[in-house]
This record gives structure tokens, sequence and C-alpha cells, in this order.
């Protein structure tokens, strides 16, 4: 069976860029290409990131290291979003939590990845 389908940390990532791709169609249009870009580029290059490093034996550690600057960059806009009012309190509350979860199955995962 495929590790990504096996993983916890695909399916919660997955769940997230659906919910970030509904949430972030409701921005208004002016910050559509401003902050919704950024999430939505943030959340998709994680993800690719974990994918590729599945796939990878030689730069695994380095591909997750990568990634982990995606997922702050990520939880970074997602805070923004908050203050410029474009994603209310239980919305954050959500996402947060989301990014919390996402987190801590990140860091066991990277934990397990030897440094070269």
């Amino acid at each position: 069976m495929d590790e990504r389908k096996q993983s916890p940390i695909f399916t919660r990532t997955s769940d997230l860029i659906l919910w970030l791709l509904d949430h972030t169609e409701k921005f208004p249009k002016s910050e559509r290409f401003r902050m919704a870009k950024r999430l939505e580029d943030s959340v998709f290059s994680f993800y690719e990131l974990l994918i590729e490093a599945t796939r990878s034996t030689k730069r695994k550690r380095q591909l997750l290291i990568q990634a982990d600057v995606e997922l702050e960059k990520l939880r970074l806009y997602v805070r923004m979003s908050q203050q410029r009012k474009l994603t209310n309190i239980s919305q954050y509350h959500f996402v947060a939590g989301a990014l919390v979860e996402i987190g801590k199955l990140f860091g066991g995962w990277l934990k397990t990845v030897p440094e070269s």
C-alpha cells in the first residue's frame, strides 16, 4: 500500500488543503491575489515536499526541513489572515488546531529521519 495513504499526515494535510481552498474562495477580490495566494502556495508546497520526501532516500531530511519552513510560513499567513479579519476566530481556531496536529505528526516523522 502507498505510504501516503497509510500516514495520517497526508490525510490531515489533504483535508486542510480542501478547507483552505474553500475558505480562500470567500476572500475579497483584493485579497485573493495577496493573502489567498500565499496560503494556497504554502500549503501546496508543504504537501509536495512531503510527497518528495517519501520518494527520496538521500535527500529525505533536506526535503523535510524545507517542508518545515513551508509549514512555518503557513502558520504565519493563517495568523495574518485572522489579524486582517479574513478569517474569523472560530475558523482560526479550527485551522490552528489542524496545523498543531499536522506539526506534531510532522515532528514525529522528522525525528525518525537520521541526519546526513
